[in-house]
């Protein structure tokens, strides 16, 4: 028996920031080695709320992949592919989108909320009502084991589930049920105390050298209890503490919760603490960045080769899926 199979992947909207590598990429780096990984960059998905205007899905995508490369995904132990150059996607989700209820589609937490929040552009459309079942196209068209998420997601990762349940009901048992692979996502706020996004504003950005990494820490929010210097705060209430919690020691965490319930500290001194510890985290990722940022070219040798490793499998999969549906003709 290998190993088990896993995927997972990221819609390319620009440069990866501090979010993305807590919430996923620390933990995909240290599963390469007990899983076959095939991570994508789901550029199909994009087009889900970006139809209008997809000029910018090409670069984002060099980002992405250069972010990917510089935090440690290795291509000679995982796939590293964009998602519409493997066909398979879309025929099986295609094929899915005949035997799914359009209520289950309807029901998922995220379709309501976003046409809500998102009012800047019409999400009346089916590739957005269809994005959940395209994802589990992603997924299972690898039969994959299980999914590393946050749980944000794991909502989907159910309905994938319930998914092959019935696609397996119909046709007998093509898919195994993917699992979730819950990934610990500590708390990540922006420098404005929200939770760190590109659409905000507010975001730290992988790729971002020292200086503006200190410019952006510098008028991050705190503790609103700390108007003055003398002022005693909360650690607890702090977004800047939230990132202590990610990127510092130990020892600075003490010093830091220590200082602010005393006033024993400025908040500009415990940010520029957390800068050092952010700037030394960060330093292998600004030391491989370069040698894929000048070379463009290699980036996408990276991403066609984890292509053709990805068909592989997906056109072994649509096989057996056309044999159980009985839709092989010659």
């Amino acid at each position: 028996m290998g190993r088990p199979r896993i995927l997972s992947g990221m819609r390319p909207t620009g440069p990866l920031h501090l979010g993305h590598l807590t919430g996923a990429l620390d933990n995909w780096v240290g599963l390469q080695d007990s899983y076959e990984c095939y991570w994508t960059i789901v550029d199909w998905h994009a087009l889900t709320t970006d139809y209008a205007d997809p000029s910018a899905i090409r670069e984002n995508i060099l980002e992405v992949a250069v972010d990917w490369l510089a935090a440690g995904l290795d291509p000679k132990r995982a796939a590293l592919f964009v998602q519409s150059d493997v066909k398979e996607h879309a025929e099986l989700h295609l094929l899915l989108s005949m035997v799914i209820p359009v209520p289950w589609l309807e029901r998922v937490p995220t379709y309501k909320e976003q046409q809500q929040n998102i009012t800047d552009k019409d999400l009346s459309t089916y590739g957005f009502l269809g994005y959940p079942l395209l994802q589990t196209a992603d997924i299972i068209v690898y039969k994959a084991d299980a999914v590393p998420v946050g749980e944000d997601q794991a909502p989907h990762i159910e309905l994938s589930r319930e998914i092959v349940r019935r696609f397996n009901n119909f046709y007998g048992p093509v898919f195994p049920e993917p699992k979730t692979l819950l990934t610990p996502t500590p708390r990540m706020p922006g420098t404005d105390g929200r939770k760190m996004s590109k659409s905000y504003g507010n975001a730290i950005y992988l790729k971002e050298p020292p200086e503006t990494i200190r410019e952006k820490l510098r008028p991050m929010v705190t503790d609103p209890a700390r108007k003055r210097r003398t002022d005693p705060g909360e650690p607890d209430k702090c977004p800047v503490f939230d990132l202590h919690r990610a990127f510092s020691s130990a020892a600075t965490q003490e010093w830091s919760a220590h200082g602010c319930r005393t006033a024993g500290i400025g908040c500009i001194e415990c940010k520029m603490k957390l800068a050092d510890h952010l700037i030394e985290r960060l330093a292998e990722i600004h030391a491989r960045r370069p040698q894929y940022a000048s070379r463009p070219d290699t980036v996408w040798d990276v991403l066609r080769e984890g292509a053709k490793k990805a068909r592989e499998t997906a056109r072994a999969t649509m096989e057996d899926v056309r044999t159980a549906m009985k839709i092989r003709y010659a």
